[in-house]
């Protein structure tokens, strides 16, 4: 090897194991199960990189040559299936999407076979067949990023923002895994250009998932606080309303039209919002509605659109779920998040116990046909009617929501 092509690897050795130290002591410090899971994806594929690389065997020449085909042949299309399991909980679609679901499930699946497959390949035939066993671990690795990219693009299109930046990450994970088999099978164009363009793209793809890692669990960290509702703080709900609400839903109902698909609206009348007014302060309803807000967007996910359609109706129009289980899932979570009492801040830093009042109005219309603004005055007068005929949802009422 080449002393500027040791370079090169040895400086993606050093940005590996940089981050690799940040998730360590992400693990000591939080101790959370995303931590370990953080940790042993980096170990793993990290692992793998520096393998392919053969930066080992360059400085450590005595290594024996079958259980060195074995890590760099197995590694890579394990690798690949910590990516698409880890990817499928970090963008939480495969609850929504069924044939996301079938993709990770069945994908990561075929992906621990091929690699057992080839490790096994790989301690019988090292010496007479290792190109044909690190061509097979290349295709294995390129199905894996196939299946990364479309779980990404597909969170994207069902209106994840993140997940557009996982689809740049995909594609860097891409040119590092052509990059990598390239130098192990010797292909004629590995020139130093192609060297440093594959450990960068191998660090930066690192660096990326770090990165949304970290944006996604503040997302959910916010969303927990604003559900608690720490004594003292009086947060916006940050929700859309008016115009902006309906053009959001608008294009919703504009997805699901493209797909053929159907749109669900649920409306949501809380009918006790200025209970507290007189005791707590004008602050109370403030409090209350971004609770509400969060628990709403703890139960349905990032990809719905929820908004306020006035004070007293918050909006959730789900254009991606179409399974009906799914959707009873959902909406089950959603009323018992939404009957737990939960605590104001009023004048003079008083406390004062809030319990929800409210009824729930769902429809599931064609979105090809349907008119949205229709549709939500719809669910509304359902939530209404369903609020004379029974004051309130409570948390063990089975009825079901669409008996109005």
């Amino acid at each position: 090897m080449q002393m500027f092509e040791t370079m090169v690897w040895s400086v993606m050795l050093g940005g590996l194991m940089t981050i690799g130290t940040m998730a360590a002591v992400d693990v000591v410090m939080s101790r959370s199960l995303a931590a370990w899971r953080g940790l042993a994806f980096m170990a793993v594929t990290g692992s793998s990189c520096v393998f392919l690389s053969g930066l080992p065997e360059d400085l450590f020449s005595a290594l024996p040559l079958a259980p060195l085909l074995v890590l760099k042949a197995s590694l890579g299309p394990l690798s690949g299936a910590m990516v698409l399991m880890y990817l499928g909980q970090w963008l939480g679609v495969a609850a929504e999407d069924p044939t996301v679901q079938r993709t990770i499930v069945w994908g990561s699946a075929a992906l621990v076979l091929m690699a057992v497959i080839i490790s096994l390949l790989a301690a019988l035939f090292a010496h007479s067949l290792a190109t044909e066993i690190l061509l097979l671990a290349a295709a294995a690795n390129a199905i894996s990023v196939l299946l990364a990219t479309f779980t990404s693009l597909r969170a994207a299109h069902l209106g994840d923002k993140l997940a557009r930046t996982m689809v740049m990450a995909c594609l860097l994970l891409a040119i590092s895994v052509a990059g990598l088999y390239s130098h192990q099978l010797n292909v004629e164009f590995y020139l130093p250009v192609v060297w440093v363009a594959t450990a960068w793209s191998t660090v930066a793809f690192f660096l990326v998932m770090v990165s949304l890692s970290i944006r996604r669990n503040r997302q959910v960290r916010r969303l927990e606080r604003l559900a608690d509702l720490p004594h003292g703080t009086d947060p916006a709900t940050g929700l859309p309303s008016g115009s902006v609400l309906l053009s959001k839903v608008d294009d919703a109902f504009w997805r699901s039209a493209r797909n053929s698909g159907n749109c669900t609206v649920m409306c949501l009348h809380l009918r006790n919002l200025y209970a507290l007014g007189d005791e707590a302060g004008h602050r109370a309803d403030q409090q209350i509605l971004s609770t509400m807000a969060a628990r709403i967007r703890r139960a349905v996910g990032f990809r719905c659109v929820v908004g306020l359609y006035h004070p007293r109706c918050f909006v959730v129009v789900i254009s991606s779920v179409k399974q009906a289980t799914t959707l009873k899932k959902m909406t089950d979570k959603l009323r018992l998040l939404m009957c737990q009492p939960l605590e104001v801040t009023g004048k003079g830093q008083s406390t004062h116990s809030f319990t929800p009042q409210f009824s729930l109005g769902c429809i599931t219309v064609s979105a090809e046909t349907a008119i949205p603004s229709q549709v939500i005055d719809e669910a509304e007068q359902m939530a209404l009617a369903s609020e004379r005929e029974q004051p309130y949802w409570t948390a063990t009422d089975n009825s079901p929501l669409d008996a109005h």
